[in-house]
């Protein structure tokens, strides 16, 4: 399965939220075998998502979008897949007993809320909806794009609804060694041209050493790889 992650927010282009949500979703996936080949944060502007969101969908087997999900007038991610797909915004019954439900709950604690609820509640005509358990809004599946919540807390909760959606046949294994990057290259290629796995090397100054990961399907092959490289590389202790 190869995916990609769409990021939400004028917040996360104008540096004043640090996009978590990309690196956590990104390892999340990567863990499950996913191949993740595009991350791209855009504003909150429905037509650039509605493009975006377009784009990936037919390019990828999965699109994970997060962020631009409530009731404020930056809010336009739902209204942006909705076009992507030329559907209506329409209330999900669902999505509104759940949103009726939270409120109920919370009434006590926030008494003065005021909540469009059929706002709230509107999804992509035909979506899939995905209930809130740790918020308000509600997020969705249409066709292969999951839209999710961006606060951190809400998504990653609603991301456990359908991990086991997302599966692929990806693996990694890591090496360490202290040797410099420089010194490494031709070893590295030759792994690369040897064994058709995909390697990176990527320096950890605190660590005091460098992170050699092999990445392939073919796991037979990644072990052989990481056995020429484990005779071919002095690794760290």
């Amino acid at each position: 399965m190869q995916a990609a992650l769409l990021t939400v927010g004028d917040e996360l282009l104008d540096g004043d939220t640090e996009n978590t949500n990309a690196t956590w979703l990104a390892a999340e996936l990567s863990d499950r075998g996913v191949s993740v080949r595009r991350i791209l944060t855009v504003p909150d502007d429905e037509s650039v998502i509605a493009a975006a969101t377009r784009d990936y969908s037919d390019s990828f087997d999965a699109v994970v979008v997060t962020g631009g999900l409530g009731g404020t007038s930056d809010d336009v991610t739902m209204a942006g897949v909705a076009a992507a797909f030329d559907r209506p915004l329409v209330e999900n019954d669902l999505a509104r007993e759940d949103i009726d439900r939270t409120l109920e709950a919370i009434a006590g604690d926030y008494p003065d809320l005021d909540v469009d609820v059929s706002a709230e509640a509107s999804l992509p005509e035909g979506a899939r909806p995905l209930l809130n358990r740790a918020g308000l809004s509600p997020g969705c599946v249409v066709k292969n794009v999951y839209v999710l919540p961006g606060i951190p807390s809400e998504m990653e909760r609603m991301f456990e609804d359908v991990a086991g959606e997302f599966d692929g046949d990806m693996a990694s294994r890591f090496l360490y060694t202290e040797e410099p990057e420089a010194n490494l290259i031709e070893r590295l290629d030759e792994t690369r041209e040897r064994f058709g796995v995909k390697v990176g090397c990527y320096p950890d100054r605190g660590a005091g050493h460098n992170r050699l990961k092999l990445t392939a399907e073919d796991t037979a092959a990644l072990d052989d790889a990481e056995a020429w490289l484990a005779e071919n590389v002095t690794l760290a202790e």
